[in-house]
Formats: C-alpha cells, structure tokens, sequence
C-alpha cells in the first residue's frame, strides 16, 4: 500500500495532461497574493493523503488557488480547511484541529481527503475533458483503499461529479438528490454521504455550522461500519 501512495503522488505530480490547468496554476504560483507573497507555492497537481486504509474519503471539486495549490495538500492553508480540519477533529478523524502546511504534523484517522480534479480550474469551472482526464486518477484511489465504505461529497459539485464518475462504470437507475446528510448506497456497496462545502460563505450565511459538519462526519463514521 505504501508503494501504491507513493507511486500514484509521483504519477499525480509529474502530470501535465491539462495544458490550461498547468499553466493557470503555474500563474498563480508566479502573481501570488499579497497576503502570500513571500510563500513558495507548489503549483503543479495536488495528490490526496491520508490513511491507506481508511473506510471514509472525502472528496473535494479541485484544490483551492492560495489553498492546496499553495500548500501541495488538499483544503491545507485556507479557510474552508481551517474549518474542515476543525470539525474532523471533533468528531474524531484528525489529530489536531488544523492544517496550515504539508508538515505540519496531521494525521487522519480512517480518512482520506482528495479532490476528484488534482489542478485548481480558472474560475472554479473545469471542462469535461480536465475530468476525464483525472479520472483515472480518481479511480485508482478509490480502487485501492481496499476498506473504503463511505465518501462524503463537499458540495453540490462534487456530489455530481462523483455521481458522473460511478455512471461510467455503473447503471444507476435512481436519480440520486442532493442534500446534506443524505446518503445513497452506490453500485458496489459504498456509500455517499451529500455535504455542503465547507467554504467562508456557507459558513457565514450559516448554511452550515460545526455541529452540523461534526455530526455528518459522525455519521459517516458510523455507515462506515454497517
């Protein structure tokens, strides 16, 4: 399993499939933003982490502009990670309630978190081709968390892009809604668990809050033993 971690980051790193995503990451890692300007950014594709044998994944759309794409890991250094990393804690799934930097010290407990597309996107949008080519990626993750049992969707637009992915591979005949704290049973027995996204302006406009998010990660935690 550690040779399979540390293959699929080398081959996630090294990756320049998607000339647009590559060079806007490569942009931003050039402008910054004043508040990082002193920072060395990552800039190339961010590959998940976490614990090989988790039972829970957690999935995001694509790393953050000063957040994951900055740090080289997924929601580390931004706001959204600064309040995921919190109530992971909480619930008992991290070691320490925060994630700033690669070395900081986290460890996850039966979790894994990556994004379905390893580059950020210009605009947050990105094109159907960008996914499909980082499916793969995405599929040998999943494959190969051997105890994988539930993944927990941030967001309406991870939630369907993982949804586009099982379709592929899978004939899902119910049209599967989302909504926070739902969960579906997908084709091959894992579950998905709908979340909204941990981001500065759910958190604001009180769409979610800790105990909500504390409890979905419970949750999860519990449909990863049934």
């Amino acid at each position: 399993m550690k040779n399979f971690s540390k293959n699929l980051c080398k081959e996630i790193i090294k990756c320049t499939k998607c000339k647009r995503l590559i060079n806007f990451s490569k942009k931003i890692s050039r402008l910054k933003r004043k508040k990082n300007i002193n920072d060395i950014y990552w800039g190339k594709p961010v590959p998940g982490f976490g614990d090989y044998n988790a039972k829970i994944l957690i999935i995001g759309l694509a790393p953050a502009a000063h957040g994951g794409t900055r740090t080289g890991r997924a929601f580390t250094g931004d706001k959204s990670g600064d309040f995921l990393f919190k109530c992971l804690h909480s619930a008992n799934l991290s070691n320490q309630p925060f994630s700033n930097h690669i070395n900081d010290g986290l460890k996850l407990n039966s979790t894994f978190i990556t994004n379905i597309l390893k580059c950020v996107p210009p605009g947050d949008k990105p094109l159907k081709n960008e996914l499909n080519n980082c499916s793969d990626f995405f599929s040998s993750e999943i494959s190969n968390l051997n105890n994988l049992r539930v993944i927990v969707a941030l967001g309406k637009v991870a939630f369907d892009s993982c949804l586009e992915f099982y379709k592929k591979n899978y004939l899902i005949k119910k049209k599967l809604i989302f909504k926070h704290g739902k969960n579906y049973k997908l084709p091959d027995g894992k579950t998905l668990l709908a979340s909204y996204h941990p981001s500065p302006r759910n958190v604001n406009t009180k769409i979610i809050n800790h105990r909500m998010m504390k409890n979905l990660f419970i949750k999860a935690n519990n449909l990863s033993y049934n």
